[in-house]
């Protein structure tokens, strides 16, 4: 994990399984978390539970008290979050402003941007708990980063002080990308969910575990097979694993 000479205070809106894991991950590389949202009562118990000690905030407050301000919102509600934040004047020139929705790529960060905002997308490619087994989970976990080319770096620094490995997104592929990456999660789940219907249906008593070999092997097995083609530095359009270049990546 590359060394930092010092610490970003880190702000966190939105205290839901990727914001609570996320936050935890980069106070555990020596960032000082200074503070997060929290609306409901579940997500006060994880921040509770993955960011003892940090104080809940409103969002003005912890944009205000932030060098780097992690936006681990539901999608929908990331472009309105930032015009509001924008027309209300807090955000601060320098500021780093990173969201993690896989469909939106930096763009949707402009209105911080014109306010001097340094604009940063990273989605990271895995399914989280909201738990710490998801803090393990993030090491060599890949991450899409999207940024404008100066400050590309930046966001592959953060993503490897968290554990994972960043690859590049233009852009304009951003919505394929969300439409690849949801494409995965909805069909494993339907399948999974509908073979295990039919084992209980036929008085299997833990079809899950059953299932978990079979599915997994089977899941390795596929990916190992596309695994064999270009690398991701090809033809995808998307950028080389391992290279990094360091600068000095439930309800909200």
């Amino acid at each position: 994990m590359p060394e930092r000479a010092g610490r970003l205070g880190v702000g966190t809106v939105g205290a839901g399984r990727v914001g609570a894991v996320l936050a935890a991950a980069l106070g555990g590389a020596g960032h000082a978390l200074t503070g997060v949202t929290a609306v409901s009562d579940s997500s006060r118990e994880r921040a509770d539970a993955m960011l003892p000690g940090v104080p809940v905030l409103t969002t003005p407050e912890v944009v205000r008290r932030s060098e780097l301000v992690l936006l681990a919102v539901p999608a929908a509600e990331l472009p309105a979050l930032v015009e509001g934040l924008a027309a209300t004047g807090d955000w601060q020139p320098g500021q780093l402003v990173l969201h993690t929705a896989a469909e939106y790529g930096a763009g949707v960060l402009d209105p911080a941007r014109r306010a001097g905002a340094i604009p940063l997308a990273v989605h990271p490619v895995m399914s989280f708990t909201g738990t710490s087994i998801d803090l393990a989970r993030l090491a060599g976990a890949w991450f899409a980063v999207t940024a404008p080319a100066p400050v590309l770096p930046i966001a592959q620094a953060l993503v490897v002080e968290m554990g994972g490995e960043p690859f590049v997104v233009e852009e304009s592929a951003r919505p394929a990308y969300a439409e690849a990456i949801g494409t995965a999660v909805s069909f494993s789940s339907a399948i999974v969910d509908q073979a295990s219907g039919i084992l209980g249906g036929l008085g299997v008593s833990r079809p899950g575990a059953v299932l978990a070999p079979l599915v997994r092997s089977a899941v390795e097995n596929a990916l190992a097979r596309h695994d064999e083609g270009p690398g991701l530095d090809g033809p995808t359009g998307l950028g080389e694993p391992g290279a990094h270049d360091d600068p000095l990546g439930g309800r909200w």
